[in-house]
C-alpha cells in the first residue's frame, strides 16, 4: 500500500494525528489487521457523528415545519 496516499486519505476522512500514525505504524510493520481495526474503529465513530447530524438536521426540519405551519394559519 502506498502509505503516502494512505497517510492523505487518513486525514481526508478526518483521522487524528496519531490515529493516522498508528494505522500508518501498523501497516508498515506488516499489521494489517490491526490497521484494520483501527480505521473500522474510526469509521464507527464517523458514522456515530454522521447519524447525530442527521438527529439535528431532522430537529431543525420539524422547527422548520412548525412555524411554516403557524405563519400561514395566521395569514388566514
Amino acid at each position: 500500500m502506498d502509505l503516502k496516499r494512505l497517510k492523505q486519505n487518513l486525514s481526508d476522512a478526518g483521522c487524528c494525528k496519531k490515529a493516522s500514525e498508528d494505522i500508518i505504524r501498523m501497516c508498515e510493520a506488516g499489521n494489517m489487521e490491526g490497521a484494520l481495526r483501527m480505521m473500522r474503529k474510526d469509521r464507527c465513530r464517523l458514522m456515530e457523528e454522521l447519524h447525530e447530524s442527521g438527529r439535528k438536521v431532522d430537529c431543525l426540519d420539524f422547527l422548520i415545519r412548525i412555524t411554516e405551519k403557524e405563519m400561514k394559519q395566521a395569514d388566514i
